[in-house]
């Protein structure tokens, strides 16, 4: 029988948002109001200056879970961590937490900016019950996955944000508690700290450590949680295996543009026409990987999944990139390479189109995917379904963060020659 390592039960969170009412109309009606609120004060509030950012929330946790928790932003994601951390009391409900909690809330939550990186290490020790003895132990794997070694005696206001963070994640995951609660990690950094945070939360799981994960980035969600909880406007929608509640979160909201994977579960009220119906699409890395930042040294694939419904010839997959502006980089169809008359028979189908490493500009993108008969029928559209971000962490213009301008960043052909 698993053991339950966080239990909520009711969880309601309560706030009070200062002139949220609407204004008076009059200078008599505002003096009145201020002098009720002196009067008043300690009294009840009115009801339109208060908010619930979560509203009668209850799930449980068992020990060795990990758990990814998804909604749009303000629907009470990071609220839900911060009750779990006991950074803040819940208006209403309870919340049993059963073991040591580490928590990556946001970049510096628990570091005291005056003190130096070492100091800080053994400081959350302490916070988190552990003897100086267990911190030092695993002192040195925390500075090494940091990288911050020259500068583990500088005081952390001195560090970039970046060095912030990886110091601030190495401590969380490497500290000994059993529980551990993570807020949009990925959300910062660069793509090589991200797949090593993904791998450690990896290497935590597999030790037997819970694990809460709030992340847009569905596609990691879907890789690394084996649960779900889905939370829209406060309230608990969905808590269930991952690939199930991320898939219905997509469907429910439309799909998105801000993530590397796209599901549409049900094929009656997925986009298309009574030949093809578009099922998903994901951005996909050289490791086969979902993601939405793969390293552009590499090749990087998007994968679009369909059903044929009826046998078609002449139907086509396509897919065009764009800028973070909008401006069209490419356009590409898979019978540009496949026969014209190309008869697909029904059933289900991956279409994978591939772009070529060390081809486009750091930065973000857009790719919008599609499918028609030319001249008969568009099928479907969805413009910019997916989002990725390009980094660069070597390859063409590696060795320097010159900032080149433009869309593309390829290895062009270079001869040099001395002349008498």
């Amino acid at each position: 029988m698993s053991l339950t390592a966080i239990r909520a039960a009711g969880l309601s969170k309560q706030y009070f948002v200062p002139g949220a009412r609407p204004r008076s109309d009059s200078i008599r009606d505002e003096a009145v109001d201020r002098v009720k609120a002196l009067l008043g004060r300690g009294g009840s509030r009115d009801s339109a200056d208060l908010f619930w950012a979560l509203r009668d929330v209850s799930f449980d946790v068992n020990a060795g879970d990990v758990v990814g928790v998804v909604g749009r932003n303000g629907s009470g994601k990071s609220t839900l961590l911060k009750i779990l951390s006991r950074i803040t009391e819940p208006t209403e409900g309870t919340a049993d937490i059963h073991g040591r909690v580490g928590s990556l809330l946001e970049v510096g939550t628990g570091f005291d900016r005056e003190l130096t990186g070492r100091e800080n290490i053994y400081l959350s020790g302490a916070i988190l019950g552990m003897r100086r003895a267990e911190t030092r132990r695993k002192f040195d794997e925390i500075v090494a996955f940091a990288e911050v070694e020259r500068f583990i005696d500088t005081p952390v206001k001195r560090y970039s944000s970046g060095m912030f963070l990886r110091l601030a994640f190495a401590v969380a995951a490497h500290l000994e508690s059993e529980i551990l609660l993570l807020d949009e990690v990925l959300a910062v950094g660069d793509a090589n700290f991200q797949r090593k945070c993904l791998g450690k939360m990896e290497e935590v799981a597999g030790v037997g450590r819970t694990v809460l994960f709030v992340s847009h980035n569905l596609g990691a969600i879907s890789r690394f949680c084996r649960t779900c909880i889905w939370l829209d406007r406060g309230v608990l929608k969905a808590y269930g295996p991952a690939a199930d509640v991320v898939g219905t979160y997509l469907s429910r909201t439309g799909g998105t543009q801000d993530v590397g994977v796209l599901v549409f579960p049900d094929d009656d009220t997925a986009p298309g026409s009574e030949y093809i119906r578009l099922l998903g699409a994901r951005i996909v890395n050289h490791r086969d990987e979902i993601t939405t930042a793969p390293d552009a040294r590499y090749p990087f694939h998007v994968d679009i999944e369909y059903r044929i419904l009826r046998k078609s010839s002449g139907l086509r997959i396509g897919v065009t990139l764009l800028g973070r502006d909008g401006t069209p980089l490419l356009a590409t169809k898979d019978l540009d390479v496949l026969p014209e008359d190309l008869e697909r028979a029904p059933g289900r189908y991956v279409s994978r189109c591939e772009f070529p490493g060390e081809l486009l500009n750091t930065g973000q993108f857009f790719v919008s995917i599609g499918s028609d008969t030319p001249m008969q029928q568009s099928h479907f559209f969805l413009d910019r379904a997916l989002r990725l971000t390009l980094e660069h962490v070597g390859g063409v213009g590696g060795h320097t963060a010159d900032g080149r301008v433009g869309l593309i960043r390829m290895r062009m052909n270079w001869q040099m020659s001395s002349v008498p």
